[in-house]
């Protein structure tokens, strides 16, 4: 028992892959509550034992059937508006992971859908959490 109140850290993925002219935007339709049907980013929940980078391409990989290697992936930044998630108050350290192609995807795990959008359609669509937000960060980062 601790007098400090629990905070959860997770991991999300911006995969970003520049196809001609268009960027797209990897994307999964959640599964669970909260925001149930609603398109997010991939991610979840840091395991105990796990880097950062490790978590996020876990996840990636059980919720989209993409598989990359920790290294491939660049640490965005730390999200962590208290009320940025209704479960209680979570901190999202954020990745960016950039291809050249769009390779095929299928939803699984938590993740009842994945796919590529166009980015612009994504942010105009709306996104869950503060994934909007996120999105645009890394834009900017990577341009």
């Amino acid at each position: 028992m601790t007098d400090y109140p629990r905070i959860d850290v997770t991991v999300d993925v911006v995969a970003l892959a520049t196809v001609g002219d268009e960027q797209h935007l990897l994307v999964v339709r959640r599964g669970n509550p909260p925001f149930e049907g609603q398109w997010a980013l991939p991610g979840g929940y840091l395991e105990v034992d796990e880097d950062l980078a490790t978590s996020a391409a876990r996840e990636l990989s059980e919720e989209t059937g993409l598989g990359v290697d920790a290294a491939d992936l660049s640490q965005l930044g730390a999200y962590g508006t208290p009320d940025r998630d209704p479960r209680g108050r979570t901190i999202s350290v954020a990745h960016v992971l950039r291809l050249d192609s769009m390779p095929a995807v299928k939803g699984d795990d938590d993740a009842s859908a994945a796919q590529w959008v166009e980015v612009g359609q994504a942010l105009d669509d709306g996104l869950a959490f503060d994934h909007e937000q996120i999105v645009r960060d890394a834009l900017v980062r990577t341009t």
